[in-house]
């Protein structure tokens, strides 16, 4: 990802715990927009997932026959509502993709300990090259990977990475010691996604960078990260032109097999860890990586689908919808049932900005056009590191000044009403009190996600327009059933999904019950409503790292 973390000033009430969760009212007219009752289609909306996650579509994978197909289904249904074309009439927009297949077969070891891939690691590369020769780098702990001048913390202090490898600890020191008040406590910074730990180490002139995954500070299993990280990788093609200055080999390892190569170098991984929660720690280990594999390089275009719904009098303003299309297609590798369908992730969050375009679309036809227009982008390769939307925030068909939110919708609730609302990343804009509003008014309450260590804002694509000071918002679901009954079913429903996320069970179900869905499908489309007939330009509030960018005033625009 191109985001460089430093290039953000937190404030004080950001680096410490403890701040205020209250957050000023949105300035708004005396006479807002008031909400109005539309009419969700929960069978159309049920149909459009069943569609997009079925076997036909492959898992929908970038640049392949589930591309084509899934393009042509969006673009139809944006045409049959009325929408137009973004780009110059064309609903595509091209995203330059490469994409880098490393082998199945590769060879592995440290000293003496064989590291089998797939089951202990996982390591691919981002460069075009046919094969990966890697002989005797030795191994460099880097603790968190971090080096965050506005923390007073560098883990790469005094060392130089050039022809080494960095092992690297997942998440970041608040999440380890959250009374430490280090970082955002438990609550995930950038400077623990993985993302960003690559981009450190390439920075610091690594050979390579491996992360070693642990279950709870990483949010997901192992086997996500086997799924995710083999097969295809995708890239931008203009990150090409940084090849030279990434890392040679990228990837996993099991925290066993972490554990294995510690105790070999006289070290025990458990209190190493603690001492890197502590401060900046790096440590020189006793093992040398031998690392062989083919790789094969490919170039082509993968699409987002773009489709405006012109206003009347600020046409030039966009409140914008995004979801992505893409999952992760199928594993030829793979025995019995191959295809990863991502009916959750995203067919759902797919259909639901359908879904929201069709009640604008009839809105507009009753003639309720809105004063701003609000366009909806269905993103490819948010599964490869957000790259449809970082495209787009780079190349902006409507420009960023003028765009005046963005909506995200990953994943749509399937386990029934709740009493509340989850925001992911609370606190962070103005933007958040027009949902609250929403919320609210559905007799709700509005809450922060229960497990903020998970980097949650950081995953989606609102943060691809939030690095350009666009408030956005990705929110939805909530915790708490709002009934025994709901209870009972997202109980039963829980345990069949249990495992689903990036793997093949994700499969859409008939017996799904989508109530939820519709309610939070409502809040979003009532908050944008409201605001695409206002003059309100939300602004991010002083405690975010985007406060710079787009900095909350509590004014109007004229």
């Amino acid at each position: 990802m191109t985001y460089r973390a430093p290039i953000f000033a937190l404030t004080l009430c950001a680096l410490a715990t403890g701040c205020n969760d209250e957050q000023p009212s949105l300035s708004i007219e005396a006479k807002p927009a008031p909400s109005i009752q539309v009419s969700f289609n929960e069978s159309r909306f049920r149909q459009d997932i069943k569609t997009l996650a079925s076997d036909e579509f492959e898992g929908r994978a970038p640049t392949t026959k589930g591309e084509k197909l899934t393009l042509d289904y969006l673009s139809a249904a944006f045409k049959e509502m009325g929408l137009q074309g973004a780009n110059n009439g064309s609903y595509l927009q091209a995203v330059p993709m490469v994409s880098y297949t490393a082998s199945e077969q590769q060879t592995i070891s440290f000293n003496d300990v064989i590291a089998n891939y797939r089951d202990d690691i996982v390591l691919n590369t981002r460069h075009d090259t046919k094969a990966i020769d890697i002989k005797q780098a030795p191994l460099v702990f880097v603790g968190y990977g971090i080096n965050a001048p506005e923390y007073q913390w560098n883990d790469y202090q005094d060392i130089d990475m050039r022809g080494k490898i960095a092992v690297i600890l997942i998440n970041d020191p608040g999440f380890a010691h959250p009374e430490s008040q280090k970082f955002n406590g438990k609550a995930m910074t950038y400077y623990g996604r993985w993302s960003y730990k690559f981009e450190e180490a390439s920075r610091q002139g690594a050979l390579g960078a491996i992360i070693i995954h642990d279950t709870k500070p990483a949010s997901y299993p192992w086997s996500v990260v086997e799924n995710s990280w083999t097969g295809p990788q995708q890239d931008l093609a203009s990150a090409k032109n940084s090849e030279n200055n990434r890392v040679m080999v990228e990837g996993w390892m099991t925290k066993d097999l972490a554990n294995e190569l510690f105790t070999a170098s006289g070290h025990n991984l458990t209190n190493v860890a603690d001492r890197a929660a502590s401060g900046p720690l790096n440590l020189l280990l006793k093992q040398r990586a031998n690392i062989a594999f083919g790789n094969k390089t490919s170039y082509s275009d993968s699409y987002n689908v773009v489709a405006t719904l012109p206003g009347s009098s600020k046409a030039n303003e966009h409140i914008m919808f995004t979801a992505h299309w893409d999952h992760l297609g199928k594993d030829t590798n793979k025995q019995g049932d191959n295809i990863y369908n991502g009916a959750l992730d995203n067919a759902s969050g797919t259909a639901g900005i359908m879904e929201i375009a069709r009640m604008f679309a009839e809105q507009a036809d009753k003639g309720g056009a809105n004063q701003r227009s609000v366009t909806f982008i269905a993103t490819t390769g948010e599964e490869q590191g957000l790259l449809g939307s970082r495209y787009y925030a780079d190349n902006p068909i409507y420009p960023i000044d003028d765009t005046i939110a963005v909506f995200n919708v990953d994943s749509t609730n399937i386990y029934g009403k709740t009493k509340d609302y989850t925001i992911i990343g609370k606190g962070q804009s103005e933007l958040e009190q027009l949902l609250i509003t929403e919320v609210e008014a559905q007799g709700r309450k509005a809450l922060r996600e229960s497990r903020p260590e998970s980097g949650g804002f950081f995953r989606s694509d609102q943060f691809s327009f939030a690095k350009k000071g666009v408030p956005a918002v990705f929110a939805g679901s909530g915790s708490t059933p709002l009934d025994e009954a709901s209870a009972q079913y997202k109980a039963r429903m829980l345990e069949i999904m249990k495992g689903c996320y990036h793997n093949v069970c994700d499969e859409y179900r008939d017996d799904w019950d989508l109530s939820g869905a519709i309610q939070d499908l409502n809040i979003y489309f009532n908050a944008a409503y409201k605001l695409a007939n206002s003059k309100q330009r939300p602004g991010y509030y002083p405690q975010s790292e985007f406060h710079r960018l787009r900095p909350s005033s509590n004014k109007v625009s004229e």
